[in-house]
């Protein structure tokens, strides 16, 4: 007889506490497929409070240095895609989003049986924006950059803004697939887990300048999850205007179409945005 397949190694509770997670799963899995504009789920406090703690404290020493910058019409964001660049309870927090054992409870959540975590962070990874940075409406790239038979399923965001307050702005806006009204908002609430099953018309941003006060960053770190397929669809992010956007949406839309030839550079070189970010940095003006 063959031995038997040992069990997953454990999470540490004290980062995630799965054994809840898991024991409200039929709650949780009805409340997500049910959510819409499209199926999603918001959870606060899913890290432990000594962990999330030293998150903030991590991150606060965290330089801008080597931050990707992505400065143009249709947003205003910094990302950093090097784990090691980051703090010990950061990366731990992340590897266990990435846990056998998570991804079997976010499999079971969303319906996805063959969810795969991405350790290349492509597009993901820490992000930053600082007061009036934003992010357009859009429905994300729906197919890995480097591996071909990667199609995105789920994104995870984890917020990270203790203190976050009303007036400082940065919901994230949920749009219907006809772009016609914003039918859900999600604060940005420190230790708030968004998790949304991400398709060509899971339409989110948040498009208004931010009124976050100076020096101070919205913050989250972005997970993705991808699925097998042979041929997966490939779409770069398709970036949409709001009805009461008035002549902005041209601005949009150009830049949608730059972006998308962007796309397909980064696709045909098997490029990672902190590699492009290296080339363009001694040419860019810096924007802190």
């Amino acid at each position: 007889m063959p031995p038997s397949a040992s069990p997953p190694p454990q999470v540490d509770p004290s980062l995630i506490d799965l054994d809840d997670l898991e024991l409200r799963i039929d709650e949780l899995r009805a409340r997500y497929r049910a959510a819409t504009p499209f199926p999603h789920i918001v959870l606060d406090d899913v890290v432990g409070p000594d962990a999330i703690a030293a998150v903030y404290a991590e991150l606060d020493e965290m330089s801008n240095d080597g931050w990707n910058s992505y400065l143009h019409v249709n947003e205003r964001k910094y990302s950093n895609t090097d784990p090691d660049a980051w703090g010990p309870t950061v990366r731990a927090v992340a590897a266990a989003f990435a846990s056998e054992r998570f991804i079997a409870w976010l499999s079971d959540l969303t319906g996805f049986d063959d969810l795969q975590p991405d350790p290349s962070l492509d597009g993901g990874g820490l992000h930053r924006s600082y007061r009036n940075g934003f992010l357009n409406v859009h429905a994300d790239f729906t197919a890995h950059h480097k591996v071909a038979t990667w199609r995105r399923r789920i994104n995870l965001l984890l917020y990270l803004n203790p203190g976050w307050q009303a007036d400082w702005g940065g919901e994230l806006e949920l749009w219907g697939p006809d772009m016609a009204r914003c039918e859900g908002t999600v604060e940005p609430i420190g230790n708030r887990m968004l998790l949304f099953t991400t398709n060509e018309t899971s339409f989110h941003g948040h498009p208004d300048p931010l009124r976050f006060p100076e020096g101070i960053p919205r913050q989250s770190l972005a997970l993705y999850f991808f699925g097998e397929e042979d041929d997966p669809v490939t779409h770069s992010t398709d970036y949409r205007a709001r009805p009461d956007d008035g002549a902005r949406r041209f601005g949009i839309y150009l830049d949608k179409k730059a972006l998308a030839a962007y796309d397909v550079v980064k696709r045909r070189f098997k490029l990672s945005d902190a590699a492009i970010n290296r080339i363009v940095r001694p040419f860019s003006r810096r924007d802190r």
